[in-house]
């Protein structure tokens, strides 16, 4: 039995007035690169906070003030444990002692490119049997308009509470930006929609005290549309300077010179630059969860599609650059040592999802290549959903980059130090200009 208007109302505000206070306790459900910095935020912010996650060691580590990611500290899990706002579990019965619950779990793709729900279907299933009255449940994770509405909301409905009466849901996209030291969770705007205005209300109410900036809109469809919009244009954009790479490349002139030129003008120009394609959690997943659903509507994203063929081609186009370049020194790939420095998706991370480094590894090695890497972030290549290569990161020595037959910079990171590499090395395949201003000597540099 749901409750009448009168005493939803008073739930509400029952609620609101929790939040307000800072007397109402929030959990976070998935502790990855959006989850725990999230925690931390709210923590910060005043609110009590449990932190939820399947993954046990990782609950271990945090219950020990110990971090698994890189830009927050074991320091300041210490610290969050030590104000006594902060706990973490891997017992779901756990949710009802909450008052609000945002979901922060992975949606990758499915081999055939289409959405993987499983991770939010899963985590519905578990907050099904502890759902109370009056909580706020807020999903986060990327994905394409309408899943919180068609997905979220009747499997929690389920339990025999109602969305709008008896509990209250939202939708808020994550815009975690890894590594970037200008912006976090707490200066970056939170745009937020709901399932009805009370809804939207609670959830604006929530973030307000903890971020700088809550951006209400008018429904969770126009949330959900807004991260893949915002995804799919650097999406685009990507693709056409990495077209514009390998059509200048063979006109024999350097995108980057273009690029450093174009972005003069004032006005009318947002620099976008190449690389060797697509990483990370959202930009190479977002687009294809747009294409799928507009297929679902009867219609077609022949740009977008086309941007994400351009993209997912790039890893090919470097072995190939590879290639070429060791042709120059009478090798072929097959036996060359090729050693790939960077396989985190961005350079300064220790976030190797969707990197274009384990594509390129394979690639390599099917050719024939031995492959090594080096990344002072990633010490051990983690077990992929789509890749199966493992290796551990190499020491780099004036030895070791002198017994490779080419260098492959595929993460530009700020920790190596790109004259003496270059140096050392007799051969570089730089996709990320990182190798710009150094002199060659008798190191032979070419641009992928």
């Amino acid at each position: 039995m749901t409750l009448d208007v009168t005493t939803a109302d008073s739930l509400a505000k029952q609620l609101h007035s929790r939040i307000q206070q800072r007397t109402a306790r929030v959990c976070v459900i998935g502790l990855g690169y959006v989850g725990l910095p999230l925690v931390e935020t709210f923590a910060a912010g005043g609110y009590r906070v449990l932190g939820f996650d399947i993954d046990s060691a990782k609950i271990e580590k945090l219950k020990q003030g110990r971090s698994y990611i890189g830009h927050i500290s074991g320091e300041r899990v210490a610290e969050l444990l030590k104000t006594g706002r902060f706990d973490a579990t891997t017992d779901p019965r756990r949710f009802a002692e909450t008052d609000a619950i945002v979901i922060c779990v992975p949606t990758p793709l499915t081999e055939a490119r289409e959405p993987d729900l499983s991770f939010i279907v899963k985590t519905g299933e578990a907050i099904r049997p502890h759902l109370k009255r009056g909580q706020l449940v807020i999903l986060e994770s990327t994905t394409y308009p309408g899943t919180t509405e068609e997905l979220l909301q009747p499997l929690l409905e389920e339990s025999g509470l109602r969305a709008g009466p008896d509990f209250f849901l939202a939708y808020s996209p994550e815009r975690e930006d890894p590594g970037n030291k200008s912006y976090a969770t707490r200066n970056i705007p939170k745009v937020v929609g709901g399932v009805d205005t009370v809804s939207r209300d609670l959830a604006v109410a929530l973030y307000t005290p903890v971020v700088e900036g809550v951006v209400p809109v008018s429904s969770t469809r126009v949330a959900e549309a807004c991260k893949i919009l915002e995804n799919t244009y650097r999406a685009v954009n990507i693709a056409m300077v990495n077209e514009l790479k390998q059509v200048f490349e063979r006109m024999g002139f350097d995108i980057w010179e273009v690029i450093a030129a174009a972005k003069t003008k004032p006005f009318g120009f947002q620099a976008f630059y190449p690389g060797p394609g697509l990483g990370g959690h959202c930009i190479p997943i977002d687009p294809f969860y747009l294409t799928w659903a507009a297929r679902k509507h009867g219609t077609n994203t022949r740009f977008i599609e086309l941007a994400g063929e351009i993209n997912t081609a790039m890893p090919l186009y470097v072995v190939e650059r590879v290639g070429e370049a060791l042709n120059e020194f009478a090798r072929p790939i097959k036996g060359s040592r090729i050693c790939v420095l960077g396989v985190a998706y961005k350079k300064d991370v220790d976030d190797p999802r969707e990197s274009p480094a384990f594509t390129i590894l394979e690639l390599l090695q099917r050719r024939g290549a031995l492959v090594s890497y080096n990344d002072p972030h990633v010490p051990t290549l983690p077990h992929m959903r789509h890749h199966h290569i493992r290796l551990d990161s190499q020491p780099l020595t004036e030895q070791f980059l002198g017994s490779q037959d080419c260098v492959l910079i595929v993460t530009d990171h700020s920790a190596y130090d790109y004259p003496w590499i270059v140096r050392h090395s007799r051969l570089i395949v730089d996709t990320r200009n990182a190798t710009a201003g150094c002199t060659p000597d008798r190191c032979r540099i070419v641009k992928a």
